[in-house]
């Protein structure tokens, strides 16, 4: 897709010079710079833990900079609020996009306006005409009384930009704005990023699909470790020199598959495994040291096929048998006990116990292996585990004692592949394991479980990342409509294959 900026040499809208930030004497952003300008994409780039999220709470008013300045329309803000950064017309939409699920799009779009002018009584009615002038100038298919809750993420992301805009947008910024949106979504999407660039509106670009935001951008900022170590036109970018501007490294993307004996006898058998309304007729044997992987557009019934393997959803009909014993079905704990590991989609919210320290999570799913009698654990043992995981998995944090909640993205994952490997699993199922990872820490959690299965372990990875599962998997099912209709192995796999195939 090709972009048209705004005019060359366009003045800044927003400026930001030598800032700096520190927490607890840790340095968060190190004398960065960036300018952003009327009708310019700009992505923004950096592994987890780069400085990106303070320098947008900066920007936005939530943090206040120890150093350095903000500019808007080329003048010195004196103190950045969120107040302020609103009335400059500075948005920020974030994965969670801060919508009201019981509201209406309509009302989503129009309530934040009014709560931003301070007016005492909110009349639907009088600001409905906003929303419906703001949905018909982006020509977009929005049903103004669903319910929000209700919608796909699509259109969830679409009214939360309706909102920005009905907020006098200038400047937005997109948090891993297509991490959940389809292929054809994601082309709906940067159609409306055009339209934005048509009115001027600066866009920064915040992902970790490297593809995408240098098809998207025009301009590339990169962080590492709070510096800014790159930046330039787009056209002075490749995925390769961006991920190693991000990492400092040469990342190898290669396919890495280690040889699995074609003779062993199966692990996992599924059996015509059936949930109306979800999938149909699933079956396939997943053998000791087998990377699996399963892929489909959205909606495809992969999830639930991972959900039902774990008991998390009850299959109505057919089977499940790990080292030749049945699985009872829709049960989590004999899921558990028969030797599966399941990695949820969410980790925020299904895989991780945020308040918790580090340590408390990566016990949570095996507290009967480490207990010394009934009502006690063994303190012995649970040291070993958690220091052993902390550091085969490279959790990056102060200590085990550290809060789940102050980690990133990459080092969240690693904590709910650390709580699963504790149980020592014999087949570990991982749902999007690397959504919203950076590709350094991405290419170190699929290390760990090629390690995994080098071993001995049998591992099936959901996800819609296609050259991440080229890189490790031993075979590649494909769903579509709930039922499996292609099986990639060996040479056979290949990313423009598994893609055509999932488009068709």
């Amino acid at each position: 897709m090709t972009t048209d900026p705004g005019p060359a040499g366009a003045p800044p809208v927003l400026e930001v010079r030598g800032v700096r930030k520190t927490f607890g004497g840790v340095v968060a952003l190190d004398g960065v710079s960036m300018a952003l300008r009327p009708g310019f994409v700009h992505c923004l780039a950096g592994e987890n833990g780069c400085g990106k999220s303070t320098l947008i709470k900066i920007i936005s008013g939530v943090e206040s900079a120890d150093a350095g300045e903000i500019l808007i329309d080329g003048e010195p803000v004196s103190r950045m609020t969120p107040m302020t950064a609103l009335r400059a017309g500075i948005q920020v939409i974030y994965q969670d996009f801060s919508l009201f699920p019981n509201l209406t799009v309509a009302e989503n779009i129009v309530l934040p306006a009014a709560i931003a002018a301070r007016s005492r009584l909110y009349r639907a009615k009088r600001l409905r005409p906003s929303a419906e002038r703001i949905v018909q100038e982006l020509g977009l298919a929005l049903d103004l009384d669903a319910e929000v809750g209700r919608l796909s993420v699509a259109d969830r992301q679409l009214t939360a930009i309706c909102r920005a805009l009905v907020l006098d947008a200038r400047v937005i910024f997109m948090d891993e704005p297509t991490t959940a949106l389809t292929h054809s979504e994601v082309q709906r999407l940067f159609d409306l990023v055009r339209r934005l660039q048509g009115r001027g509106v600066a866009l920064v670009f915040v992902s970790h699909k490297l593809e995408e935001v240098l098809t998207v951008s025009q301009e590339v900022t990169v962080l590492r470790s709070g510096r800014l170590v790159a930046h330039g036109a787009v056209e002075e970018f490749d995925v390769r020199s961006l991920t190693e501007a991000m990492t400092g490294r040469e990342v190898d993307d290669s396919r890495v598959v280690v040889a699995v004996d074609p003779a062993a006898e199966p692990l996992l058998e599924v059996d015509s495994l059936t949930l109306t309304g979800a999938f149909t007729d699933v079956t396939f044997d997943l053998r000791p040291g087998e990377v699996l992987g399963l892929t489909g557009l959205l909606g495809s019934g992969r999830g639930e096929i991972a959900e039902a393997l774990f008991g998390v959803l009850k299959a109505e009909s057919g089977s499940v048998r790990l080292a030749g014993r049945r699985v009872a079905p829709g049960s989590i704990q004999a899921s558990i006990a028969a030797g599966l590991g399941y990695v949820p989609e969410d980790r925020l919210t299904q895989g991780l116990f945020l308040d918790k320290p580090i340590s408390d999570n990566i016990i949570a799913s095996s507290l009967g292996e480490h207990a010394r009698g009934r009502l006690f654990l063994s303190a012995q043992r649970t040291a070993e585990t958690i220091s052993r995981l902390f550091q085969r998995l490279r959790i990056k944090a102060p200590s085990v004692a550290a809060p789940v909640r102050s980690l990133s993205g990459g080092n969240a994952q690693r904590v709910v592949l650390a709580k699963w490997l504790a149980t020592n699993p014999r087949v570990l199922i991982l749902n999007g394991p690397t959504v919203g990872v950076d590709v350094g820490s991405k290419e170190e959690i699929l290390q760990i479980l090629r390690e995994a299965a080098t071993a001995g372990m049998g591992v099936i990875m959901i996800s819609d990342d296609v050259p991440e599962l080229v890189s490790i998997c031993h075979r590649v099912l494909i769903v579509r409509r709930g039922e499996i209709v292609a099986d990639f192995e060996g040479d056979s796999i290949d990313t423009h294959r598994i893609q055509e195939v999932m488009a068709a």
